[in-house]
């Protein structure tokens, strides 16, 4: 029995590493040139200029997400630590306390 887990957990390893690779070649995109140009984040909006944005996948790859356009953000290194494996509304709750204590 413990063999099933461990060929589970091997097929997930195998999947998300297949994703992280489509994110590393959507990185070189020029779509993700496009996306990155502002030099904004996605998330707190602030312009750190696009050498300075991480790819963030909205829907964590750990918690179900994939390498998609669809799925993928440009965000500053603070949101992306910040944010981790959280889900959007997860991180919309977060957002919202921040948005309320600048205010």
């Amino acid at each position: 029995m413990k063999k099933e887990y461990f060929a589970l957990d091997a097929i997930d390893e195998a999947l998300i590493r297949a994703e992280r690779d489509k994110a590393r070649t959507l990185r070189k995109s020029r779509w993700w040139q496009q996306k990155t140009a502002s030099g904004t984040c996605w998330y707190c909006g602030q312009k750190v200029g696009y050498h300075n944005l991480t790819m963030d996948h909205v829907v964590p790859l750990a918690r179900g997400g994939r390498s998609t356009k669809d799925n993928l953000v440009p965000c500053c290194k603070e949101c992306n630590i910040r944010k981790k494996s959280s889900l959007p509304v997860e991180w919309e709750e977060y957002m919202e306390t921040l948005r309320h204590r600048r205010e």
